[in-house]
C-alpha cells in the first residue's frame, strides 16, 4: 500500500504524501468540494465533511494527526508545514487558483489565524501537469500576465509546433508560478520542494487531459504528527 504513496520530507513533525494511481490511503484525509476558486477553509474540527467544505480549495489545520488534503489530476497540490507554530496547510493550485494567488491567500491566512510566519514555513510543490504538456491559449497567457507574474519566467511560446500533442502554442510552468507565488510571499527558496513530476506523461498519476476529466485523482495530504 505504501508504495504507492509518493511521501514527502518535511522534517520531524509532519507526514505528507501524493497518492500514485489506486493507492489506498492509509488513514482519512479531510477533502473539500473543491470549484477551482481561492477560499481558504480553518479546518478546527476533525468531523467536518465535504459538504461541510464545499467551495473551499485550500486547507489548514492545527489539529494533531488529522489529515488534510486536495484532490488533483493535472493541477498542482501546494503542501505546506510551519514547524514552529505546528500548522498545515493544503492547497489546490489549478491555473485559476494559481491565478487568483491562491498559495498567498492561503499563508496570509496561516498569519493571520496562527501567527505564522512565511519565513518559516516549508513547501512541497507536488505531481501536477509540467511546462511542456500545458498548452495554453493566449488569453490564459494574459491572466498570468494581468495577475503579475513574472512572465518571463513561467511562460513561453513555442511557435505552430510539429503536429504532435501539446506541441507549439503558448505553454505556462504551473510549478514555477507557484514556487514564485511562495517565493514572493516570503517562503524561502531552499524551504520549497518541487518535485517537477508531470501528471500529463507519468502514467502512474492520473490526468485529466490525458485521460478526460472524468478519470481518478490524486490525494495530496499532510497532517501533523
Amino acid at each position: 500500500m505504501y508504495a504507492d504513496l509518493l511521501k514527502y520530507d518535511l522534517g520531524p513533525g509532519a507526514e505528507a504524501f501524493s497518492t500514485r494511481r489506486d493507492a489506498e490511503l492509509p488513514y482519512p484525509v479531510i477533502q473539500g468540494r473543491q470549484v477551482h476558486d481561492s477560499r481558504v477553509a480553518v479546518i478546527d474540527r476533525p468531523d467536518l465533511s465535504g459538504e461541510d467544505l464545499d467551495g473551499y480549495d485550500a486547507f489548514i489545520t492545527n489539529l494533531q494527526r488529522v489529515a488534510i488534503g486536495v484532490r488533483t489530476a493535472d493541477c498542482v497540490p501546494v503542501l505546506l508545514y510551519d514547524p514552529t507554530k505546528r500548522v498545515v496547510a493544503a492547497i489546490h493550485a489549478g491555473w485559476k487558483g494559481t491565478v487568483m494567488h491562491i498559495s498567498q491567500k492561503a499563508i496570509n491566512v496561516m498569519a493571520q489565524r496562527y501567527r505564522c510566519r512565511p519565513e518559516d514555513l516549508r513547501a512541497v510543490i507536488g505531481p501536477g501537469i509540467g511546462p511542456d504538456s500545458f498548452q495554453v491559449g493566449e488569453e490564459v497567457a494574459e491572466h498570468f500576465k494581468k495577475a503579475g507574474f513574472p512572465i518571463e519566467r513561467i511562460w513561453s511560446f513555442r511557435g505552430h509546433g510539429d503536429g504532435t500533442p501539446m506541441s507549439g502554442g503558448h505553454h505556462i510552468d504551473l510549478f514555477e508560478a507557484n514556487r514564485w507565488l511562495l517565493e514572493d510571499a516570503g517562503v524561502p527558496s531552499a524551504g520549497i520542494q518541487v518535485t517537477g513530476i508531470d501528471t500529463y506523461t507519468d502514467e502512474s498519476f492520473f490526468s485529466a487531459r490525458r485521460e478526460g476529466v472524468r478519470c481518478g485523482r490524486i490525494i495530496n495530504a499532510i497532517r501533523l504528527v
